[in-house]
């Protein structure tokens, strides 16, 4: 199972550039860079980074699973159990 986000699709009109995306996300423009491109994981700096650029937006908003093919601002998941710790540090619904 793949986790894809689609906080570079909601940045639009909100961010003016992936700079302020970064910097309201508490991490590097190259480090957003890098999971946009597929070149890096998303992994909980990124996830929670992305609750803090969104505050109103609930998890599953910002992130979904997928169990196709790999391509682009994947990563390898094994569903809730990775990330739960993550999701009750959150207090939020996913899924």
């Amino acid at each position: 199972m793949k986790i894809q986000t689609r906080v570079f699709e909601m940045a639009h009109g909100k961010y003016q550039n992936l700079s302020d995306l970064a910097k309201a996300m508490g991490l590097s423009a190259s480090q957003v860079y890098r999971v946009r491109e597929g070149k890096r994981g998303i992994n909980e700096k990124f996830i929670v980074g992305a609750k803090n650029a969104f505050p109103e937006s609930r998890l599953d908003e910002l992130f979904y699973f997928d169990a196709g093919q790999s391509s682009g601002n994947l990563v390898e998941a094994t569903g809730t159990s990775r990330y739960n710790h993550i999701i009750q540090h959150l207090n939020v619904p996913f899924c």
